[in-house]
Order: C-alpha cells, then structure tokens, then sequence
C-alpha cells in the first residue's frame, strides 16, 4: 500500500511539472519587462533584457507597426507582426498581434503556429478560415467584417480570400510573443537541405517529376 502510494505522489508531481512545461510562455514577475534589444547584442535567452522600469515611457506599449500594409507574396497575403522591436511594452506577456492583408483571391496557405493559438477578427472583405484537428476533422467558416474565428495552437489552418474584386484585411491576436509559423508546402518542398525526393513521393503519392514542379514553384 506504501508503494502505491509513494508512486501515486511521483506521478501527480510529474503531471504538474509537465503541465507547467506546456504552457505557452512563461508568466512574469513584474508588471512589465520592456525590452531593451539594443544594449545587449550578445545576450540571448527566452526572451529578451529589459530596461529600468524608471525609464519605461508610455510609447513603449504604443506602435504603428500595423497601421500600413505590407507587400503581398508568392500566394499574394502579407502579415505583419508585433515584436519587441516594434512593441518592446510586450515583451513578457505571452502575447502578439499580426496585420493580415490578403489580395484578391490570395491564400495564408496551410501553417501551423507550434506556440501560440490564434483569434482572427474580419475588418474587411469576406474570407474562407479553417483548420483540421488530429483527427483530419476540418472545421471551416466564411467571415464577414466584425466575424471572428480561433484557431488552437499547434493546429494547421489557413485564410482564403475567394473575393473576385475586393481585398481582405484581418488583425490575429496570438498567445506567445514568438507564435512562429511554418506553411506546410514550404517545409515539406523548400527546406534546407531538401527533403529527400523519395521520402516526399512516397509521403505524398506522387512522382519525381512532380515533386520537381513543386519545388520550382515554391522556389525551393
């Protein structure tokens, strides 16, 4: 009975320690940590130095970073995201912010966020969102200006803007200051190195020849 006992204590200390682990970013001991990314160019941690609290200004909780759009890409979509540079007041909270702008008929193709879930709100033009769970369940909904939809971490999902005459613009909210992102097509055809060609034909059911074309079109 002891035994079991003891093991019965081991285990719920390691549920709690590995539950601790999961989350997305570590909580702060102070009320703010404005990031001082300038002082220290050698230094690297989780995150990054902090100045005086007796030097914080109200600018540093303030930016424009997202109030103009970027350049579309390759599948005509920019993001533009919140960072310690442009938002140095966030450093610490476990949280960022991202301008999506995307053209018309432009797609934020399949990706995943592995440290962060994702509320995006429509402000305006319609777009098709969705994600598929772990089950290969996919959940889609079309949104139109003041609609929201959320996104849970880790999940693949994407952004379509079916639109034939009018642009869409989106603001995400993501809960880690560093969310990262990784598309699916790039990871899969246009590494560094590339992906074994044999490992991509057997993985995805296709032939060299195609696994050449999308390479070249991803610029991989």
């Amino acid at each position: 009975m002891e035994i079991h006992y003891i093991f019965l204590i081991h285990l719920i200390s390691s549920l709690l320690y590995f539950s601790g682990c999961g989350k997305s970013d570590p909580s702060p001991l102070h009320d703010y940590c404005v990031a001082d990314s300038n002082n220290h160019p050698d230094f690297f941690s989780n995150g990054v130095p902090c100045i005086n609290p007796d030097y914080t200004l109200a600018s540093h909780f303030a930016t424009s970073a997202l109030s103009e759009p970027g350049n579309v890409n390759q599948f005509r979509f920019n993001v533009t995201l919140t960072n310690t540079n442009n938002l140095p007041g966030m450093n610490t909270l476990g949280l960022a912010m991202a301008r999506i702008d995307i053209a018309v008929n432009g797609l934020v193709p399949p990706h995943s966020h592995p440290r962060a879930s994702e509320v995006t709100i429509l402000l305006e033009g319609s777009l098709l969102v969705g994600f598929v769970d772990t089950s290969n369940h996919l959940y889609t909904q079309r949104l139109r200006p003041g609609d929201c939809f959320v996104f849970p971490k880790g999940l693949v999902h994407f952004l379509y803007n079916s639109d034939i005459s009018n642009p869409a613009l989106a603001v995400s909210g993501l809960s880690s200051q560093n969310p990262g992102a990784q598309i699916s097509s790039l990871a899969a055809f246009a590494s560094n190195p590339p992906i074994p060609d044999y490992v991509l034909e057997k993985g995805f059911k296709v032939n060299g020849q195609d696994v050449t074309r999308i390479r070249r079109n991803l610029g991989g």
